[in-house]
């Protein structure tokens, strides 16, 4: 093919050919250069050797300049595709993220006098190294650089964006972003991630910015704090994923899921990931077509790369986990645990000694609510503080463990009540307690909270607290179908209003002697509560275990084999261990014995709340002793 044919061809003189295919078509009309393009194209027409040999002449030919080749084939595969389409050829160079790499290969480029170049940086001296390719006329699309105004971009902010918005649509407001440390996709994944959440009107903390790199991220997790999870890497979803399976964690009905997917995985199906996939392969074939548009002097396209992000699957999706499981409501004492070991317990006319003591928040209320919360449920504390400094450890301590604290009240001019507790070397303890605050909760202090109750499960109860106070939510309970589990403490008599509305009653031996001391025999006395009023009884026997009686199981159930070193806690963790499990459909049978294994980690240690088990933990001794129970 001769330039005379071309220009038969054309319709055209030889020196229009000329001037179009040397780059000297300034003065002809666009349809005619296109028409002669198109054509030249067609037919692989290159000029004579006097003219390829000068820098103005055309090649058809284009570079891709990339930093590192081995994570972008789909854009390679985008950018060759669109170029072959339109009658170029391509020459494909890797810098391996090294800058001597890349000045050679932008050298390579300018001698092979390739028609453009599509260029992702390797480092800040891309403005000067572009010089090289103004000086051969050779024009330029770069790519993935943000900052730098003329650089083409996939707008990850925008797919964090979209990834925190699926996320919210299923009704997770507790969201964090998986991130890698160093990544410029996982920086601009978070600021899409953080503009959604404001956009939502969703606070934002830095507990929400999560990273594989870090030995601490999974713990929030796996106290359902977050529900959701945007992860800005496909390689950090899949080792969430192995964390999670290994501590019996199930996605979605524990955690959802959102993941950017990149080449790397694409010919490998995970189902059960819900994806938004990179566009590299659309993002590739749009620079190659801006870049044959800046090489024939066409009019130009879109500045941005614009792309819809759409979900692949919503396999790892659900409702938040606390839509599952219905709320735990907790309304009882809060103190502050003052514990002192000693070798015996004190005696009138004695005097003992100690050299190891523990400041610690606790109570009955504040130890179940925790508790609740470590087993993976939704706990709402009800109670009251006083107006001290121990009132900030309770508050404190009650938003590291993830209770809702939004019925915890401060009592002007009150102190916060507190349990001095006196630990024997056997675990065996005795306690006196100072109610502080804790004789200021009234039923008026529970009804602003009637709505929480809409939406829970079970409500446990304790008499630490007024009465009056314990029988109001007890009421309300009955009110919204929600279940009562009532703990009796320091009190000798419970009255018949109240013992009526009570669903699970649970004292221990002693409770149970003093409430009712004119029967001897443990089943008995059981029986005895039940014609009170309570439809189920579980007298708690400490070592020896405790004694069921329902509609659907009567018996006896063997203490957890632990060597007790503080048994001052084992109530509240066997309480709080029973209303999960019970909440999560467990029969009364299974859910006391679980909760026995609860109440005995928890005496394994000094203290209440730094002794309660996690859900997981508990659930994996379990099942290696006992694999029937779950």
């Amino acid at each position: 093919m001769t330039i005379k044919e071309i220009a038969q061809l054309a319709g055209v003189s030889i020196s229009t050919v000329s001037k179009i295919v040397n780059g000297k078509d300034a003065n002809i009309n666009t349809e005619t250069r296109n028409r002669v393009l198109k054509i030249v194209k067609e037919y692989n027409y290159t000029p004579y050797g006097t003219v390829k040999n000068t820098s103005d002449a055309r090649t058809f030919i284009l570079g891709v300049l990339l930093k590192s080749a081995v994570k972008t084939n789909r854009f390679i595969n985008g950018a060759v595709s669109t170029a072959q389409n339109n009658g170029y050829s391509v020459l494909l160079y890797d810098s391996k993220d090294s800058p001597e790499s890349e000045l050679k290969n932008i050298t390579s480029l300018c001698k092979n006098n390739v028609d453009g170049v599509i260029w992702e940086p390797v480092c800040n001296k891309s403005l000067e190294y572009e010089r090289y390719f103004a000086e051969n006329n050779i024009e330029v699309c770069r790519i993935s650089a943000p900052a730098e105004p003329s650089s083409f971009f996939i707008d990850f902010s925008a797919m964090g964006y979209a990834a925190t918005e699926f996320l919210l649509q299923y009704g997770h407001t507790k969201i964090a972003c998986l991130t890698k440390h160093s990544s410029v996709r996982s920086a601009m994944v978070f600021e899409g991630f953080k503009k959604c959440l404001f956009d939502h009107s969703i606070p934002y903390s830095d507990s929400m910015r999560l990273s594989v790199e870090t030995d601490d991220w999974c713990d929030g997790i796996l106290s359902h704090t977050p529900t959701g999870i945007v992860s800005t890497h496909y390689a950090s979803s899949l080792i969430l994923m192995d964390h999670l399976s290994r501590r019996q964690f199930h996605v979605p009905q524990d955690l959802s899921l959102v993941s950017l997917r990149d080449d790397a995985r694409e010919n490998i199906a995970f189902p059960c990931i819900s994806s938004i996939k990179i566009p590299y392969y659309e993002f590739g074939a749009f620079v190659c077509k801006r870049l044959i548009e800046k090489c024939e002097k066409k009019e130009g396209g879109s500045d941005s790369f614009q792309a819809e992000y759409i979900l692949e699957n919503t396999k790892s999706l659900d409702l938040p986990f606390s839509s599952h499981a219905r709320k735990i409501i907790v309304v009882g004492s809060i103190n502050i645990d003052i514990t002192l070991n000693v070798d015996e317990l004190p005696q009138p006319g004695r005097t003992v000694g100690t050299s190891k003591h523990s400041v610690i928040p606790g109570g009955k209320g504040a130890n179940q609510a925790v508790g609740v919360a470590r087993l993976g449920s939704e706990a709402v504390l009800i109670g009251k503080v006083g107006s001290d400094y121990d009132s900030i450890l309770v508050y404190t301590c009650m938003e590291e463990n993830h209770v809702d604290i939004q019925g915890l009240k401060r009592v002007p001019n009150e102190e916060t009540g507190k349990a001095y507790i006196h630990v024997q070397n056997d675990g065996e303890s005795m306690i006196t307690l100072l109610s502080g605050a804790n004789k200021k909760l009234c039923p008026d202090d529970i009804t602003p909270y009637e709505k929480v109750f809409e939406t829970a499960g079970y409500c446990l109860l304790q008499t630490e607290v007024p009465e009056e106070a314990v029988e109001a939510a007890a009421r309300i309970s009955k009110k919204y179908g929600v279940l009562n589990i009532l703990k009796p403490a320091a009190m000798n008599r419970i009255s018949p209003s109240l013992m009526a509305l009570i669903d699970i009653f649970v004292p221990n031996r002693k409770e149970a002697e003093l409430l009712c001391p004119e029967i001897s025999d443990i089943e008995e006395k059981a029986e005895e509560f039940i014609r009170r009023g309570a439809k189920t009884v579980i007298i708690t026997l400490g070592h020896s275990g405790c004694f069921v009686k329902s509609r659907d199981f009567t018996g006896y159930i063997p203490a957890a084999p632990f060597t007790p070193v503080d048994t001052t806690g084992a109530a509240d963790a066997f309480i709080a261990a029973l209303a999960v499990y019970l909440s999560a459909g467990h029969s009364i049978e299974k859910a006391a014995k679980i909760a026995t294994y609860a109440a005995g980690f928890c005496v394994l240690r000094q203290g209440v709340i730094p002794s309660l088990i996690d859900k997981n933990s508990l659930e994996t001794y379990i099942k290696r002793v006992e694999s029937d129970i779950l």
